[in-house]
């Protein structure tokens, strides 16, 4: 197993430990927390599998993703006390999760052929749109439509993927330089608390 795919599951065990806390802030059942979790997870990919048409979705193919799904329910639920003394270290983890996440997206729609600019956009949407949901079926405006810099980053580094691969820049090179644009951003915007500009 590569590095992308440590990361790619670390990044999935996260995503859905934040998908059981918000489950557990709206006091859902178990089958409501796992259901929450698994769309925060795995529902930007399955969109962007879907939209691509590149069926049967990924996690289909490979049930490591559900394993590691209902282990972070199991996790989030039974050591609740670990995980609220553990925000700053899943922060990391999301903010590494995104980056993987939009590198992932970005490379695979590249792989099918689709134009650079949707590259950038399934990217973005591997990364994001799970929280999208999760937020959504939770009755919340979504986060990345209210504040913070975060699907803004996913672009960003999505972007300059496709940019470095299309002048035939080393694979290995343009992979760890959208991650860390991602995370440098992600990272940027917390620490001085750039945001975009808000609608009046």
């Amino acid at each position: 197993m590569s590095l992308i795919n440590v990361l790619d599951l670390i990044g999935t065990f996260v995503f859905a430990i934040s998908g059981t806390l918000a489950a557990r802030e709206k006091k859902l059942d178990i089958f409501g927390a796992i259901f929450v979790a698994s769309v925060t997870a795995i529902g930007g990919g399955t969109t962007r599998d879907s939209i691509l048409g590149a069926t049967p979705v990924f996690w289909i193919m490979d049930p490591n993703y559900l394993i590691i799904i209902t282990a972070a329910v199991a996790f989030s639920v039974l050591f609740k006390k670990i995980v609220a003394q553990l925000r700053t270290t899943l922060f990391l983890f999301d903010t590494l999760g995104i980056g993987v996440f939009t590198f992932i997206g970005t490379q695979k729609a590249m792989l099918l052929g689709v134009p650079p600019v949707i590259c950038i956009v399934m990217g973005t949407f591997t990364a994001v749109l799970g929280g999208v949901i999760r937020d959504t079926l939770c009755n919340d405006v979504p986060l990345i439509f209210r504040e913070e810099i975060y699907a803004t980053a996913c672009l960003v580094g999505g972007s300059v993927f496709v940019i470095l691969h299309q002048f035939n820049i080393d694979d290995t090179i343009c992979t760890w330089t959208c991650i860390t644009t991602v995370i440098g951003i992600r990272l940027l915007a917390i620490k001085y608390h750039l945001t975009l500009p808000k609608l009046d």
